[in-house]
């Protein structure tokens, strides 16, 4: 004779069918499930950051088991992760520094970093020594470099920032000389900043202040001694203040990475490459 099953044991009966359902289920899925992709992350510069996930979209058009993301953070963030493992790869818009030698650099394109003023702004040129000048806080005011009577507000990058570090060396500058007004991340917050203050230099990846400037976006970008700051100088290397827009990893890289670098390296992503505004790196 059998008894009926007390409320807790049946409710352990139906919870255990369940399970067994959804485990069932799962089995049966297809490879297209979240769960079956593979995940590529990549972080760092935010230079990069724009380029990498257009690059990354038509990627994961021709590999759909393949989910790519991108994060900011700035250059030294995307040496980190490479490094810890936190990203698949980094990204970074500078050469690798002496002590970096042990991750490798893949170049995608290059850029140059240009000084930017507002659109109003009556200066068409600086020198690099009253540029540096400027940053170390010896010339404070427009109108000693051919401008009108207004203070100069100075806008540096944050520490950190491949930017930052690729325009001390060539302007000889160390960090405790900058006397900045405003510090900014990002190029768009750079960008922003000057926009919004008739009387703010600061200096931003050429390829991001082109983009902004067709928009409509009021800046400039200044010549430096005569130099003119702008895509067709920096591809043909007459511009001095140029770097390379790299991909980093530490190790071995292998399987749908080491298929999004080669990609990465392609004429297939010339096309986006120059949509914005940098220059190929086998053009």
């Amino acid at each position: 004779m059998s008894f009926p099953k007390s409320p807790s044991a049946l409710s352990r009966s139906i919870a255990a069918a369940a399970f067994l359902i959804t485990t069932l289920v799962g089995c049966g899925s297809s490879d297209d499930s979240p769960s079956a992709q593979t995940r590529i992350t990549l972080t760092g510069s935010s230079t990069v950051a724009p380029l990498a996930s257009e690059i990354a979209r038509r990627f994961e058009e021709r590999h759909p088991d393949v989910r790519v993301e991108v994060q900011t953070g700035g250059s030294s963030r995307g040496i980190a992760d490479a490094r810890s493992g936190a990203a698949t790869l980094g990204m970074i818009s500078r050469d690798l520094a002496p002590d970096e030698q042990d991750l490798t650099a893949f170049t995608i394109a290059r850029d140059g970093i240009g000084l930017i003023i507002h659109a109003d702004n009556p200066v068409e040129e600086l020198s690099r020594s009253q540029i540096a000048s400027i940053f170390r806080g010896e010339i404070s005011n427009w109108s000693e470099v051919g401008g009108r009577e207004a203070e100069i507000t100075v806008v540096n990058k944050a520490e950190g920032r491949a930017t930052l570090e690729v325009f001390k060396q060539y302007f000889e500058l160390t960090s405790p000389e900058i006397r900045a007004d405003v510090v900014i991340g990002h190029n768009e917050q750079g960008v922003k900043t000057v926009a919004g203050n008739p009387n703010a230099l600061g200096y931003v990846s050429i390829g991001v202040a082109e983009s902004d400037i067709q928009q409509g976006i009021p800046i400039r970008l200044l010549r430096i001694d005569g130099m003119e700051a702008n895509i067709e100088t920096v591809a043909d290397g007459s511009f001095p203040i140029s770097r390379p827009l790299n991909l980093v990893a530490h190790g071995t890289v292998d399987g749908p990475a080491a298929e999004l670098v080669e990609f990465s390296l392609s004429e297939e992503v010339h096309d986006l490459i120059e949509a914005q505004r940098f220059v190929p790196s086998r053009r």
